[in-house]
């Protein structure tokens, strides 16, 4: 019996079909699953396939041609996600199961993720330090990162900064954009988040804010060779929760972190809008280098923007970029570069 041409394709060069800027999923089998992704924001708008053949079912979707995908496949009637035979690229999706994943022709990953053995590498070393009254746990666990240099360097906090090492690649990215010039050498303390309670701590906190001053930046100080954090050298960095801490840790502490990157700022959960919007309203407008970007694939595209309007609207100096993704460390790895050389541009 002959094969549907769109099957072989798939056979060929795997799931799914891409076309111009279309991507044609594709299932065999008695019945179809329904398609979960990055766009019908997973499991909140399940996509219906097609038949097209017998035992053949589709679903296409139109993409920018830049665009990175993560999606799933489940059963109709469980919810159980099917691995896809026709495509063995998987990511873990950081919560509780693995997705598969594709770029359109034009996306492709960054230049700056992959370890370059011409460039000098950085050293990353583990430290766990007492908590203190700041948290219920005795200690946590933070990651400092020494650039490949001697002299005095400023300092960048990382909020899930065990994420952002293991599947964010931050500092091989560190250390290729050193290398290449494109930014101004820096240190970095990657802090990881409490795990449970993750949202109490990113969620506009001061007790965290006063860990990052009393515990953070003592331990960076005594084993990282650091310039002053005068008018603001230092910078703060998070993704989704991160994002909404960072920005709020630049506007609370300006003479400190005074270089912000946000990446797809949760700066809006469901209706409820975090203080940081009213401190961004009627506090005198603090001296902030501000970087945000976000997917358009994902649910905080719509607070992102409205975040940006209203930094824009105060005059702060805000650089904001949406790129054709979603919500994962894939295209926060990135877009992450681009933050860096704006904030560490090498002067």
């Amino acid at each position: 019996m002959k094969t549907h041409p769109l099957l072989e394709h798939a056979v060929a060069k795997g799931n799914p079909v891409i076309e111009g800027e279309t991507a044609t999923f594709l299932w065999q089998g008695r019945a179809a699953p329904r398609l979960i992704d990055d766009l019908s924001d997973w499991e909140t708008s399940p996509r219906k396939l097609e038949r097209v053949a017998p035992g053949l079912w589709f679903v296409t979707l139109t993409l920018p041609l830049n665009a990175y995908l993560e999606y799933a496949f489940i059963d109709s009637k469980t919810g159980e996600r099917l691995p896809d035979p026709l495509n063995p690229k998987r990511i873990w999706n950081g919560i509780n199961a693995y997705n598969h994943y594709f770029y359109m022709p034009k996306g492709k990953p960054s230049p700056y993720a992959d370890r370059n053995p011409a460039a000098a590498s950085g050293d990353v070393t583990r430290h766990e330090i007492p908590a203190g009254d700041f948290f219920a746990t005795k200690t946590r666990t933070v990651y400092l990162y020494r650039p490949p240099v001697q002299e005095a360097v400023p300092l960048l906090v990382v909020y899930d900064g065990a994420d952002y090492l293991k599947r964010g690649k931050l500092n091989i990215i560190a250390d290729n954009l050193i290398a290449r010039g494109r930014v101004r050498p820096f240190a970095m303390a990657l802090v990881p988040n409490g795990r449970q309670a993750r949202t109490l701590e990113y969620a506009c906190s001061d007790v965290t804010l006063g860990f990052l001053m009393e515990k953070v930046l003592p331990l960076a100080r005594e084993h990282l060779n650091l310039s002053p954090f005068d008018g603001g050298a230092y910078g703060v960095l998070g993704a989704s929760l991160g994002g909404l801490m960072a920005l709020y840790t630049g506007i609370r502490l300006p003479g400190v972190f005074g270089k912000v990157l946000s990446q797809s700022g949760a700066f809006r959960i469901a209706e409820h809008e975090f203080v940081l919007t009213e401190l961004v309203c009627h506090l005198p407008r603090p001296a902030l280098q501000v970087w945000m970007d976000v997917g358009r694939f994902e649910w905080l595209l719509a607070c992102n923007q409205e975040m940006h309007a209203l930094l824009e609207s105060k005059d702060y100096a805000v650089t904001y970029r949406e790129f054709s993704g979603g919500h994962n460390y894939t295209s926060w790895r990135d877009d992450v570069a681009r933050g860096l050389e704006m904030l560490f541009k090498n002067n």
